[in-house]
Formats: C-alpha cells, structure tokens, sequence
C-alpha cells in the first residue's frame, strides 16, 4: 500500500491499527480517499483480521472535516462498490466488513471524523481530551457521512438533533451519556482499555464474531438508500450562497489553520449568524 497520511500496522496477523497521520489538523481530503479505500478493501479481503482500531498520531485531533480548499476537481471521484461517492462508501461498508472496527477517539473527531466514528463498530473517548462534533449545519451544510441516518439508532431522535443542529462540540463525557460513545474513560487509561479489548476479541473463533455482527447489523444499520440521500444533500447545500459565504467567513477569521477556529469550531460556527 501507498499511504502517507494513514499509517497502517499490522499488530498481529489479527489485530490491526489504522492511525490517521496528517499534522497539522489530519483534515480529510481527496488525497486522503484513496488511501482509506485501500485501506477498508484490505479489511473486506484478508482471511485472519479480526480487529482493526483507528487512532490518531496528530495532537488534538482525531480525525477532522472536508478539506474545503481542495481544487474541485479533485473531489471529483468515481462511486464505489456501493454505488455511492467514495466518502458514504466507505462508511458503509466499513460498517459491514467482516472484522470489528473501534474508533479510538483522542482529540477532535469534526465532520468526516465523527462520521467515521459513527461507522465503526464501538466507539472509545478519552474524557479529558476527546470532542465529537457535527459542525456542518453551522455553516449552512448537510452532513453528508451519514449521520442523520446513523445517530438517531444510536441515541435518539432528540438528541440525535440536538447534536445535529446545535452543530456544536460534544466533549467525551457527555458523548457517553448521550450514546454518541461507548464510554468515555480518564486518558490515562483509554489506550490500555482498547488495546485490551482488541486483544480479547481476537482471541475468539472468527466465525462465532463474524456471524454475530452481521445478526446486529441486520437489526440496527441504516438502508444505503439513507446514507445515500444525506450525501446528495450534502453535495447540494455545498453551492448555497450562505454556506459558501459562511465557508469564507470562517476561513478568513482562521478556518483550516491551527488554531482558535479549528480549535473550537463550534464555537466558531454559532457565531456565524450573529
């Protein structure tokens, strides 16, 4: 594989780590696509993974939004396997490969960040350090990873809105309360956690884990037709004058630049209107 903003090590011929590395702020752009499709196609087809964890390598930031000063043309990309642009695909069928996923989640997970979080299978937040965010109608957006589709299953219609149209930061402890994570546990001790339950579930017949999952997400995943329609509203609320006029906004008071706006962007982005 070729990857230069994720880094992938193979722990053991089971247990994989999947670990965003792209400083400042590991913004999520075209480039960033590709090598996150190798990396979901590898989980689809290898024979012994059982558990793959994601993290991040980057400071303050799990995993964060779009890249917004990307040429267009660059995000022009063919659909996936599930006919869907490359983004929704992956989610989906990150969420279907035969191999549990556990986000551990460190610093921000803003936009494309919490919704591959959503995506994955078990979710881990460090109480101290961690901020979960869907930040996009702040800006005049749709999200567009599937979270309209995903959050509610996870915590409820009411609070799947609040956190959808507050479009405000989320920290660990209160993402726990509200299902947005499993737990969130001090930072001290979340490596050490993961790492543990990584370990454990890998010690189990493949099978008995494989066959297990797909029974739950026939119960709980969303239909593709869902996913789908929130990344077309997306792409439409995109070429609105008032989010590219809020878009702007925020880049020229330090939207993707280290930072205060990125550092708390929902802060940032509710004072957009006022």
């Amino acid at each position: 594989m070729t990857l230069t903003e994720i880094r992938l090590t193979r722990r053991t011929p089971t247990y994989w780590r999947v670990t965003f590395d792209h400083p400042p702020l590991n913004i999520f752009g075209p480039e960033t696509i590709p090598q996150l499709n190798q990396v979901i196609t590898a989980l689809e087809t290898d024979e012994h993974v059982k558990v793959v964890v994601f993290d991040s390598a980057v400071e303050g930031f799990f995993l964060t939004h779009y890249d917004f000063v990307a040429k267009p043309e660059d995000s022009n990309l063919p659909p996936g396997p599930t006919g869907m642009y490359p983004i929704p695909d992956m989610f989906v069928r990150l969420s279907r490969a035969p191999v549990v996923s556990i986000a551990l989640i460190r610093g921000r997970a803003t936009g494309v960040g919490s919704e591959l979080a959503l995506a994955s299978d078990m979710r881990f937040a460090s109480r101290e350090k961690a901020i979960l965010s869907q930040w996009e109608v702040g800006a005049g957006l749709v999200p567009g990873g599937g979270p309209m589709a995903r959050m509610p299953r996870l915590m409820g219609r009411g609070r799947a809105l609040e956190v959808l149209l507050s479009a405000d930061d989320i920290r660990g402890d209160l993402a726990e309360l509200y299902g947005y994570v499993n737990r969130s546990l001090p930072d001290a001790e979340l490596d050490e956690f993961v790492d543990a339950l990584a370990t454990r579930i890998t010690s189990f017949d493949k099978r008995a884990i494989l066959d297990t999952k797909r029974l739950v997400n026939a119960a709980s995943l969303p239909p593709d037709v869902e996913i789908a329609a929130g990344w077309d509203a997306c792409a439409t609320s995109m070429a609105r004058p008032a989010a590219q006029e809020r878009i702007q906004t925020l880049m020229k008071r330090g939207f993707h630049k280290p930072g205060d706006v990125e550092n708390r962007l929902g802060y940032h982005v509710g004072q957009l209107g006022r």
